[in-house]
């Protein structure tokens, strides 16, 4: 989902005045400003209360950046010559949605200090690393096939397709 263009020029705004300041970390309304924007946004919210918290300049910076790269149209990729086939891609599609599955499973029964038993909540887990058996070729064509998202760094996302 991309975030609002204009959340992301405040963001940017903000980010300048703080960086205005002799010491950006006593920049306390600057940063409070930030903190409810960023939490208006599609970015995790842990990764958003650990750089506040730590009032970081340049993880703020990075955060907007991706931001901000989350916004751009994925650029279209070509289509491969030696793409893969349907088979291949089917049960690499498979194997995607198993890891997923099982990442997801994982997350969710993990302890937490008040229940012993389990976390209770639904996993936030949306993208994951794809299995290592099938080469980036086969990701690249789901990509381009439209199954899955490439959100960056290795990283993809099932489609609602």
């Amino acid at each position: 989902m991309p975030n609002d263009p204009q959340i992301i020029l405040k963001l940017q705004e903000l980010l300048t005045a703080i960086r205005a300041y002799p010491d950006p970390r006593r920049a306390s309304t600057e940063w409070k400003q930030a903190f409810n924007l960023l939490k208006k946004t599609d970015a995790e919210s842990n990764h958003v209360a650990n750089v506040v918290a730590m009032r970081g300049v340049d993880a703020l910076a990075g955060l907007i950046d991706e931001l901000v790269a989350a916004n751009q149209p994925a650029e279209e990729l070509p289509p491969d010559p030696n793409a893969p086939d349907d088979l291949t891609c089917k049960m690499a599609l498979q194997a995607f949605k198993k890891r997923l599955k099982l990442i997801r499973l994982d997350d969710e029964s993990q302890v937490d200090a008040r229940n012993p038993l389990s976390k209770g909540g639904k996993s936030e887990v949306s993208s994951i690393m794809p299995p290592n058996e099938w080469p980036a070729a086969v990701w690249n064509e789901l990509v381009r096939r439209g199954k899955l998202k490439h959100t960056g760094k290795g990283f993809y996302e099932l489609t609602g397709h």
